[in-house]
């Protein structure tokens, strides 16, 4: 197995899609934000001097989708069809778990999309919290499912 982002000779470049049949794409990914309890507590009743964290973050992470191809230098860019970045309070954490599901229709998945997206609203969080909890820490950044294309359905174990 080889990897497609370089060539015979080991110069990166970007993949050629343009053979690919256009097939209906999705991807999942997930992270998470971990926090001290008093600061899962202002967030989670609202209490924040920047506003709604959960909110804002669900937004950047939107736009962090639709911008992977300025942030990760071999990624097409893609025409999206579905972006939705879900943040959940878990008590147990104690912090923030973050779902990001993005769509195509196209030549090549929404991996990176999904990724970006995720993470974009981890550092959200954080970067809207971090005046009271600098330590906070995150992590679990991975692709829970890929479907569509020809290498077929991909889920996470």
């Amino acid at each position: 197995m080889a990897l497609t982002h370089f060539d015979d000779k080991g110069a990166a470049h970007m993949v050629d899609v343009s053979a690919k049949d256009v097939t209906d794409r999705i991807a999942v990914a997930e992270a998470w934000v971990k926090m001290q309890p008093e600061t899962f507590d202002i967030i989670t009743e609202g209490r924040t001097k920047k506003g709604d964290v959960i909110g804002v973050a669900r937004l950047a992470g939107i736009m962090g989708a639709k911008r992977t191809s300025d942030l990760i230098p071999l990624c097409h860019p893609l025409p999206i069809t579905k972006v939705s970045v879900d943040l959940n309070p878990d008590a147990d954490l104690p912090g923030l778990r973050i779902t990001a599901t993005v769509k195509t229709t196209g030549q090549t998945g929404v991996e990176m999309e999904a990724l970006t997206a995720a993470s974009t609203a981890a550092l959200t969080v954080y970067d809207m919290a971090k005046a009271v909890d600098k330590g906070m820490e995150i992590g679990g950044l991975r692709v829970l499912l890929k479907d569509g294309g020809k290498s077929g359905r991909y889920e996470a174990t």
